[in-house]
């Protein structure tokens, strides 16, 4: 069998399963196929972080406990706990139990449920989350945007003061769906979501969440019986004024079951079925960027698929136990990360002293005074809103304020969820503006082997007769149009200046290192732009395609169009080449002006 030619470095002999690379590592073997791309892109899309890697080399009995330990997370940190930790934990636990009584009684009648419903949410969610949470900063509880949400949304077609019975079961139906909905955004691995909160969307998050808090807490202060059940700051100051001149009963006993109380009937189940929908997004967003929030704080990091099925089992078991819709509540956690909590084992201090006080202390809250606890979550607040940070964003990075300011202001003057709507709205705008935009420079050297981008490095040379461009993104369909007219922008302005220096440009370089994908659009922008080309007599170089576009560029014939013996491992072996061309060119057309 004879060796195999090569071209550039480039292997161009018949491809076997054996032997698909060249010398130098470019491959030009037949694509892969589509369920094996499908696989790969999955893995990373779903997988990135490899989370069972630490599984593969292990013997069957370790793989099975790790991969217990990974889905379930108290049997991770449970076997390493200690007296030491607890007793962080048990001041920790204490303190927001202290605080889950009265903000459990307050959101529940927010959500016009009876007192006692909001105790219940502070007892078993609570257990569920510890077993299956993985940030242990997070506080379970009820909050007060998802229960003013789901009462909205239930009384448009039922008011509880005329069918609390049935009022309260689509709060339970609601709750479930919320809790299905959660859970199975996790178990599809749908946790990337949460990297669309980015710092600054968290940090005015954060900052204005704090400011609703600490307003919310003068009703306790200034102990006004008559409030808003808005959050925002225009509404909270309004009542203040509005009520300057200024808890019920509650019954002993634990969670009683509700599984018999979900209503699936079709008259009612649209409304539960809104109301879970639109709670679960929100009470997700809300919770896993509070849990993220605080574990930044630490540096540490949470697993977002494993905070989505957390809450959503806990939620689901709620919707069976009298609890309605929870998640981590900002004010609660802040407490429970200032108190000094260690691990999960304070969410279960908290459901414990929840127990005691449904079963002895429950009606001794009747008359909750709430002054000193008021003051606890305003001080805890006040340190949350970071304003050295806000700052520090307006220095360096004005639109990474501006998102942030507006998850702030839109926290404080709209609501919780419209503010990380407008942020992350905002966050997506910019990401969307990078795509379609891509970055794309003109290199020169400066020195043999050094290319740069000429604008960052002005001192930087030309190469005499060639156009050196850097693609930096995938080529794709929102951006393809850009980058044609881009390269041709490029390639015109440079004509402008060749002709003024009576040097032609006869190669157009694009180096392809950057382009990590390109779709059909993408390749019929490359032929687009040879033919534009092609009709001013320059040749289109391609340098350094990588394994999925290359196979692209395949599939689609265009390698076969450009010739094989156009592509190249590096821009020096394609200077290289280019030159030689240059110089066999310039002889010819002086020995064609000899002859004449």
């Amino acid at each position: 069998m004879t060796s195999p030619k090569s071209l550039h470095g480039v292997n161009y002999a018949p491809i076997t399963m054996t032997s698909t690379k060249s010398l130098h590592g470019v491959n030009y073997a037949p694509p892969r196929s589509f369920g094996t791309v499908l696989k790969a892109n999955l893995k990373e899309t779903l997988f990135p972080d490899d989370p069972f890697h630490e599984f593969k080399n292990e013997k069957l009995s370790i793989r099975i406990l790790k991969g217990i330990q990974y889905f379930v997370p108290i049997f991770q940190w449970l076997p390493k706990y200690n007296l030491g930790l607890f007793k962080y934990d048990l001041l920790s636990g204490i303190t927001i139990a202290s605080l889950a009584i009265p903000q459990g009684i307050s959101y529940a009648k927010l959500g016009d449920l009876p007192p006692i419903i909001g105790l219940y949410s502070s007892f078993v969610p609570p257990l569920i989350y510890a077993i299956f949470g993985s940030s242990r900063h997070l506080a379970v509880g009820t909050v007060a945007t998802c229960s003013m949400l789901i009462a909205e949304t239930i009384q448009q077609k039922v008011k509880p003061q005329e069918n609390m019975p049935l009022y309260l079961s689509l709060f339970y139906t609601a709750t479930l769906v919320s809790g299905l909905v959660q859970t199975a955004l996790g178990v599809l691995r749908l946790g990337f979501l949460v990297d669309f909160l980015s710092h600054s969307t968290i940090t005015g998050f954060m900052g204005g969440t704090a400011l609703v808090i600490c307003l919310q807490q003068l009703k306790g202060m200034l102990g006004l019986k008559h409030f808003t059940s808005h959050t925002d700051v225009v509404h909270v100051l309004r009542a203040l004024f509005e009520n300057r001149k200024e808890v019920g009963k509650l019954s002993k006993g634990i969670n009683p079951p509700s599984l018999h109380l979900l209503n699936f009937s079709p008259e009612y189940i649209s409304v539960a079925v809104k109301a879970g929908i639109i709670t679960a997004i929100i009470s997700l967003a809300e919770g896993i960027a509070i849990g993220r929030s605080f574990s930044i704080l630490d540096n540490e990091q949470i697993d977002g698929n494993k905070e989505m099925i957390a809450i959503g089992l806990m939620n689901i078991v709620g919707s069976f136990t009298s609890c309605y819709l929870t998640t981590g509540p900002f004010s609660k956690t802040a407490v429970n990360h200032n108190a000094g909590c260690k691990s999960q084992m304070s969410n279960v201090v908290m459901s414990m002293c929840m127990l005691l006080t449904l079963l002895f202390l429950a009606p001794l809250f009747g008359y909750t005074p709430l002054v000193a606890l008021s003051a606890i979550i305003m001080s805890a607040m006040l340190g949350l809103i970071d304003y050295e940070k806000a700052y520090h964003l307006y220095k360096t990075d004005k639109f990474d304020f501006l998102i942030c300011m507006a998850a702030f202001f839109g926290v404080a003057f709209i609501s919780m969820d419209m503010g990380l709507i407008l942020s992350v709205g905002l966050a997506l705008v910019r990401a969307l503006l990078y795509v379609a935009r891509p970055p794309t420079c003109k290199l020169g050297t400066i020195t043999n082997t050094a290319f740069r981008d000429i604008e960052q490095y002005p001192g930087s040379n030309g190469t005499p007769g060639m156009l050196i461009l850097k693609l930096g993104s995938p080529i794709y369909f929102p951006n393809s149009n850009y980058v044609r007219e881009r390269i041709l922008r490029w390639v015109r302005d440079e004509q402008s200046l060749a002709n003024s220096k009576r040097n032609e440009i006869e190669y157009l370089l694009l180096e392809f290192g950057g382009v990590t994908s390109i779709d059909i659009t993408g390749v019929e922008t490359l032929f687009e732009v040879r033919r534009c080309l092609a009709a001013t007599s320059i040749k289109m170089i391609l340098i350094n395609p990588r394994l999925g576009v290359m196979e692209k560029l395949i599939v689609t014939k265009f390698i076969d169009v450009i010739g094989k013996e156009s592509v190249f491992l590096t821009i020096e072996d394609a200077i290289e080449n280019c030159r030689f061309s240059l110089k066999c060119s310039s002889q010819s057309k002086s020995k064609n002006v000899e002859i004449a």
